[in-house]
């Protein structure tokens, strides 16, 4: 859907649309079923509640299903997408293999921007996505992690924070190759450095430095860009006023912004008699599958990141909060969901992020893409997931669409 129907390709305009890494699958069969079921029927919703013409959708196209497309099933995809009035605007190229399996934890940053492997990954993404995009639109994104997780337990190679050179060099090339690929299609296609707690990248300075030393040439910053998740960045304490004017005045162009959502634990605000119950709430978070990293700021102004929300709950006592002023956990609720039971959510900084891109005066350079990353549905608590997966991505959207207008 885009806000701003009379010129898509304004800077003012905004496109939104879901992530589909909610939804299991590594093969291109897979995917399609999986829009059929979901993605259709999210459009089909909005479309009788709310008069939405078409879907936008952020594909993600792991590895194997990228092959299977660039190997002869490219354009009979894009016709279906077209039959169903998805709108692939949007891909999520962070994670490569299976992102749904029993203990995924550190095994998504692999493998890193160190290795060859996922420049080349990547390249077969921006060809899938320049054909998929509709003929009025010019412009498309691909966010991408933010270099590995250093000394991943998951890597046979080493993934330290020595690896940016190569790094650079294998962005740097990639620039080259969309610049080729817009020559040849017109599709300018930009590829987003998405920062998230613990990596290489994890802050908006880290990003800025990388960019200031690895791409410093125009070429680069026309095609390599920042993915700003909202919810990556509240765990990392950040104000989203700040995090969006810092790239501004960098000449970084915000290629994606992903609209999340992180839990807040506020132990300020929770009664010394429900801390216990709020961290028995806590408990139903620290599933398995994923890395829930924690920022933990204290009450006088001190930050600390803690690895993975199981850990951190089996070495805290309800003592060791009183010096506390909240956890932020990144862990992607509904971006309409404001507090449950103990618990808050990040949700306001959702908003601050949405106010300050349409700030004239801060002015940043910004694609217009808006893209819903609540993979998590599937591993929220019971009682947060009553209805069905497509009511709920169906409400995520429509929120956010009432923020825009």
């Amino acid at each position: 859907m885009n806000i701003n129907d009379s010129d898509p390709q304004d800077t003012a305009s905004r496109q939104i649309g879901y992530c589909t890494n909610v939804h299991a699958g590594i093969d291109l069969q897979a995917i399609r079923d999986n829009l059929l079921k979901y993605a259709v029927a999210v459009g089909e919703q909005l479309s009788q509640t709310h008069g939405w013409d078409s879907l936008g959708v952020g594909l993600w196209i792991p590895d194997q299903a990228s092959r299977e497309l660039v190997g002869g099933q490219l354009d009979a995809f894009a016709e279906f997408l077209n039959e169903h009035r998805l709108n692939a605007f949007t891909i999520n190229g962070f994670p490569f293999a299976n992102f749904h399996g029993d203990h995924v934890k550190q095994r998504v940053y692999l493998p890193t921007w160190g290795q060859r492997e996922r420049l080349e990954y990547t390249q077969r993404l921006a060809t899938i996505l320049a054909k998929l995009l509709p003929d009025d639109q010019t412009v498309g994104s691909i966010s991408t992690l933010p270099i590995g997780w250093p000394d991943n337990p998951f890597s046979t190679e080493p993934t330290d924070r020595d690896d940016v050179a190569a790094a650079g060099t294998h962005l740097r090339e990639l620039a080259a190759s969309l610049n080729q690929l817009f020559q040849a299609t017109g599709k300018r296609i930009v590829v987003a450095i998405e920062p998230e707690p613990g990596c290489v990248i994890d802050t908006v300075d880290d990003l800025v430095r990388f960019f200031d030393t690895q791409l410093p040439e125009a070429i680069h910053r026309r095609y390599i860009t920042v993915c700003h998740d909202i919810c990556h960045s509240a765990v990392m304490n950040e104000p989203q006023r700040s995090v969006v004017t810092a790239y501004r005045d960098a000449g970084i162009t915000i290629g994606k912004v992903q609209v999340s959502s992180a839990i807040v634990a506020d132990w300020e605000s929770i009664p010394a008699g429900d801390v216990i119950a709020a961290l028995e709430q806590l408990g139903q978070f620290a599933e398995d599958r994923y890395l829930h990293q924690t920022g933990q700021v204290a009450r006088d102004g001190g930050f600390q990141l803690a690895e993975d929300l199981p850990q951190l709950l089996q070495q805290t006592s309800p003592a060791d909060l009183e010096t506390l002023r909240r956890w932020v956990i990144h862990f992607h609720v509904p971006i309409f969901l404001q507090r449950f039971g103990h618990l808050t959510t990040s949700r306001d900084a959702v908003v601050e992020c949405l106010k300050t891109l349409d700030d004239d005066q801060i002015g940043a350079e910004f694609t217009g893409h808006l893209e819903v990353e609540t993979y998590a549905w599937t591993v929220l608590p019971e009682s947060m997931r009553s209805r069905g997966l497509a009511e709920d991505i169906a409400s995520e959207l429509q929120w956010l669409a009432d923020q825009l207008v």
